[in-house]
C-alpha cells in the first residue's frame, strides 16, 4: 500500500503488492485472521495451481506464514519478546498473534469492569466482532502488545492509526492490565513498548482519552509524561451521570 509506514508485523513486501492475484490473498487473510487455505482459494475464486503459486511467494517474501494447524496468517515479527522479573512476578512483553484473540479480549473487559475506559471497551467491542487483532491495510494500522505470565495474558497496550494524511503524525494508544497483577511495573513496560514502536512508525504524538472519574489511569499517564491536552465536557453518561472526557497526549522525540 502505497505512503504506508511498515508496522511491527513483517509488512514492508506488503507496499509492493503490485501483483492483483497476490494482493487479493493478503487482503482477504489480514481481514479474516486466520483462514483455512481451501476456504480462501474458494473465496476468491482461484485454481488450485494459481494460489499455490502465489501463496507460495508470500511465504517467500515473509509476508504470509501457517500456524500449527496449518491455517494461513499473516507474518508475525516474532523476535521482539522481552522477558522481565519484579518483586517474584515474571512476565514476558510481546507482539499479539491471532491465538492470543480469546484472552486478550478476556482481560480487556475485565479491566474495564473495574475502572471505566471507553475507548478500550470500544477496541474490545471491535475485535470481539471483526475477530481479528492486527491490521494494516488502507483504512487503518492497528497493533497490540501482550503481556504474559506463564503465556496466560494479563495485559496489553494497543495502538491504532487511521489512514487519514491529515492524521498521519498521530495515533491512539489503551494500555491496561489485570488487577491482580499490578504493581509490578507491567503497565510501565506496556507502555514503553507501544510508545516504541509508534516512534518506529514515524509517529510524533500518541493520544489516550478516558473518563475523568478513572483517576487511576489518568494519574498513571500523568506520571509517565503525559499531558493533559483538552476536556470534553459531560461527554460520557455513566450510570446516569454525565461525566468529563480527559483527552491525554505525549510528542514522541
Amino acid at each position: 500500500y502505497p505512503g504506508q509506514r511498515q508496522s511491527g508485523m513483517e509488512l514492508a513486501g506488503a507496499e509492493q503488492l503490485t501483483h492483483r492475484g497476490r494482493k487479493d490473498i493478503y487482503e482477504y487473510v489480514e481481514s479474516h485472521g486466520e483462514v483455512r487455505e481451501r476456504a480462501a482459494r474458494t473465496a476468491l475464486g482461484m485454481d488450485r495451481r494459481e494460489f499455490g503459486h502465489h501463496v507460495t511467494i508470500l511465504k517467500r517474501d515473509g509476508l504470509l506464514t501457517e500456524t500449527d494447524a496449518g491455517h494461513l496468517q499473516v507474518a508475525y515479527d516474532g523476535t521482539d519478546e522481552a522477558e522481565h522479573e519484579s518483586d517474584g512476578v515474571t512476565f514476558s512483553i510481546r507482539q499479539a498473534r491471532q491465538s492470543d484473540i480469546t484472552g486478550l479480549i478476556g482481560v480487556m473487559r475485565e479491566a474495564i469492569d473495574e475502572e471505566t475506559y471507553v475507548v478500550a471497551e470500544s477496541v474490545a467491542d471491535m475485535i470481539d466482532h471483526e475477530e481479528v487483532l492486527l491490521r494494516h491495510n488502507e483504512v487503518e494500522t492497528r497493533m497490540f502488545f501482550v503481556a504474559c505470565v506463564e503465556e496466560d495474558v494479563v495485559g496489553w497496550v494497543h495502538v491504532a492509526h487511521p489512514e487519514v494524511e491529515k492524521l498521519a503524525h498521530t495515533a491512539e494508544l489503551t494500555v491496561g492490565v489485570l488487577e491482580a497483577y499490578r504493581g509490578h511495573g507491567i503497565g510501565s513496560q506496556l507502555l514503553q513498548r507501544g510508545l516504541d514502536w509508534a516512534r518506529e512508525q514515524g509517529y510524533e504524538k500518541i493520544y489516550n482519552s478516558a473518563p475523568s472519574t478513572n483517576e487511576r489511569a489518568i494519574r498513571f499517564l500523568e506520571d509517565h509524561g503525559w499531558e493533559d491536552e483538552a476536556r470534553r465536557e459531560d461527554h460520557y453518561l455513566i450510570d446516569g451521570e454525565y461525566v468529563d472526557e480527559g483527552m491525554l497526549a505525549i510528542i514522541l522525540e
